[in-house]
């Protein structure tokens, strides 16, 4: 069974001027050990379903649909349920560490307050877990009396991800980790993040608009576009061969890590994305899209099979899979027709082979 699992998940948030629909219809899982990458614009619902998994969205948002962690339904558990999940099972690196840091309190309390919530430790105890989850991040011991303000954009982001490793919980969700951090710093944090996880065995959900980084970091990926999937599969094949258009612009709009020459050609992606009160109709990428057909303004894709263990929501992948289908037939007719043949040819051979033989016991005969 898989760790967790996305049945049908949607958020709407209401507001004065009516629904604002930031998340429609998501369904994904994830298994033990496993990383998922979400991708996606501003504004694509990527955060927003991050929030929703542990329930950290605001009241004015309601949520639909089934997040099962480990089998039981976040969305239904009692208060109680959920703050013993929170940081123990399924913990979270917020979106920018400067905001998600208490800058009146030393990091050590920050790190170990997890540890006292849930009773898994006693205050000594607990300063010494303090001590080693600072080491595995890269960061001295002497570094738990240090203020947030004292730390720079980098080692503000390892707090963050020892406060998430504190309690050891299967489930790490990190929204845009490397946010405002510089090129080195963000290589260091992933390379951190990379290890941790295949260390320590640890599930990842990680957030990101820059399909590389996903792609360098992810088992698997998950692109998202006006609140929905588009695309979902194997990282290095959505990455590099992507099925679905926009999933083609989103990794053509930034560098590839480790490829010192894509820095000098990246490529934009026209327009702007849909405004979630008045989305498009039919594909609500087709007004960028530059490979739309007259059909996409008036027909909603579904996610479609696009390969082993792959799905995407374009026309094309339809009429592709259709194609094949269609190829598949033909081959099996051809198929059949060359083996009727065959079996015509190995016939008539059969009769003229029995026609000479009835001749020449004729003549022995006569």
């Amino acid at each position: 069974m898989s760790l967790l699992e996305l049945d049908d998940v949607s958020v709407t948030y209401r507001i004065a001027s009516g629904e604002v629909p930031a998340v429609r219809g998501v369904s994904l899982s994830l298994d033990s050990g496993m990383a998922l990458g979400v991708a996606g614009e501003s504004g694509s619902g990527k955060s927003t379903l991050a929030m929703a998994l542990l329930r950290l969205l605001p009241r004015d948002a309601r949520v639909g649909g089934r997040i099962l962690l480990d089998g039981d339904d976040v969305l239904a558990m009692t208060w109680g349920r959920l703050r013993a999940v929170r940081w123990a099972e399924a913990s979270i690196v917020f979106q920018g560490a400067q905001h998600g840091l208490n800058p009146v309190r030393r990091i050590g309390e920050q790190i170990a307050e997890p540890l006292l919530v849930h009773d898994l430790a006693k205050p000594d105890a607990a300063r010494k877990r303090v001590a080693e989850l600072l080491e595995q991040v890269g960061l001295p011991a002497w570094r738990s009396r240090s203020y947030p303000h004292e730390l720079s954009g980098g080692q503000r982001q390892r707090v963050m991800i020892a406060m998430a490793l504190a309690c050891s919980p299967r489930l790490i969700i990190a929204d845009e980790p490397t946010t405002a951090l510089d090129v080195m710093v963000q290589a260091q944090v992933l390379t951190l993040i990379k290890e941790l996880v295949a260390e320590q065995g640890i599930s990842l959900i990680m957030i990101s608009h820059d399909l590389s980084v996903l792609a360098d970091v992810c088992d698997r990926l998950a692109v998202m576009y006006a609140g929905r999937v588009v695309e979902h599969g194997p990282s290095g094949e959505v990455f590099h061969e992507a099925r679905h258009p926009y999933s083609r612009a989103l990794a053509a709009a930034f560098p590839t890590v480790g490829d010192p020459l894509s820095r000098m050609a990246p490529k934009g992606l026209g327009g702007d994305p849909p405004d979630p009160m008045h989305l498009p109709s039919g594909c609500s990428f087709h007004p960028r899209c530059p490979v739309a057909l007259d059909e996409c303004p008036s027909l909603d894709v579904e996610l479609w099979p696009a390969g082993p263990g792959r799905t995407a929501a374009c026309v094309h992948v339809r009429s592709d899979r259709a194609l094949g289908a269609a190829d598949a037939a033909d081959s099996a007719d051809a198929a059949d027709s060359a083996d009727a043949a065959d079996a015509a040819d190995s016939a008539d051979a059969a009769d003229s082979a029995g026609a000479v033989g009835l001749v020449g016991a004729e003549e022995e005969a006569s």
